[in-house]
């Protein structure tokens, strides 16, 4: 049976449950993209996800990568500026 992770909302709302591999994937290339540059936009971010992760994930990259990314904004891992347009970072620890 496959490993499932129920995944975090930064605004408290209900997460989705998803395969830990896939989300163990995304996690990675999320923070791999964003360790690449000073921020990026949501169509930016998606963007780069899509591209390192094209032929190689199976399912929807842009569904996995909206839920991964909202767990690791819950958890505190990356953020969402309030700049506009709105850019994405990995937290200072």
């Amino acid at each position: 049976m496959e490993e499932k992770i129920l995944t975090l909302h930064p605004q408290g709302k209900k997460g989705v449950n998803i395969s830990k591999a896939k989300y163990d994937v995304m996690k990675g290339t999320i923070l791999d993209v964003l360790r690449d540059s000073p921020g990026l936009t949501h169509p930016e971010l998606t963007a780069a996800v899509e591209k390192r992760l094209e032929g190689r994930f199976e399912g929807s990259i842009p569904w996995y990568m909206e839920s991964t990314k909202l767990d690791l904004e819950a958890r505190r891992v990356i953020e969402r500026t309030d700049s506009s347009p709105a850019m994405y970072r990995i937290r200072d620890r």
